[in-house]
Formats: C-alpha cells, sequence, structure tokens
C-alpha cells in the first residue's frame, strides 16, 4: 500500500502521522487497500477549522471520507469513523444481497407443449 499524507498550513508531527497510518493500516483485513491519500488541513477563516479528506484507492470503488472538528486529532477521528460505516455498510449490503438470493424461489420450468 502507497501512503500519502498532505499538509496545508499543518505542522507534520510524527505523532499525527503515526496514527493516521495506523488507523488506515487496521482497515486492511477488511479492505485490501491499493493507496491511500490523507490530506490535512487548517483553513484559519471557517470554524472548524481543522479539515481531513481521505481517498482510499481499492480494487472495488473508492472509498473517500471528510472530517471536521476543532482540533486535528478529531478531525481524524471522524474521517476514519466515517471510512468505517462505509465499510459497515458495504458488507451488509453483500449479505442482504446474498440472503435475497438464497430466499428467492428457483424458477421451474416446464417443457413446451408438455402438459
Amino acid at each position: 500500500m502507497k501512503l500519502t499524507v498532505e499538509h496545508f498550513e499543518v505542522r507534520s508531527t510524527n505523532s499525527v502521522d503515526t496514527l493516521i497510518e495506523e488507523r488506515i493500516l487496521a482497515l486492511e483485513p477488511q479492505l485490501r487497500i491499493e493507496e491511500a491519500r490523507v490530506r490535512l488541513e487548517r483553513r484559519h477563516e471557517i470554524s472548524p477549522p481543522y479539515r481531513v479528506a481521505v481517498h482510499l484507492v481499492t480494487p472495488g470503488p473508492d472509498l473517500l471520507a471528510e472530517g471536521q472538528d476543532h482540533t486535528i486529532l478529531a478531525a481524524i477521528d471522524k474521517v476514519m469513523l466515517d471510512i468505517e460505516s462505509k465499510l459497515h455498510q458495504r458488507a451488509d449490503k453483500r449479505i442482504r444481497k446474498v440472503r435475497s438470493n438464497l430466499q428467492s424461489p428457483p424458477i421451474t420450468r416446464t417443457p413446451s407443449g408438455m402438459s
């Protein structure tokens, strides 16, 4: 997995970068991540000032999430909770699809011309 962390008006600290890496790596048992792009921003003119955007490139549809808060750590927590929620929704959708396929009765056809 390739991990890219961009900092805009946010100082790069080892603790924040390590936290991001750990949280993304924790998703790998559920999702094969080819590339992760994380953008950390501090916008002085807007409240809440911190914004974190995550783009996970996967073999299927990519996962995109965004979180905003008054601290960078809270914004990271929000974005990761959003990603985990989206992963659970995907898993639930797959389960519902399998269950609906199992519950649908098989189509029986009689050969034409027979009564």
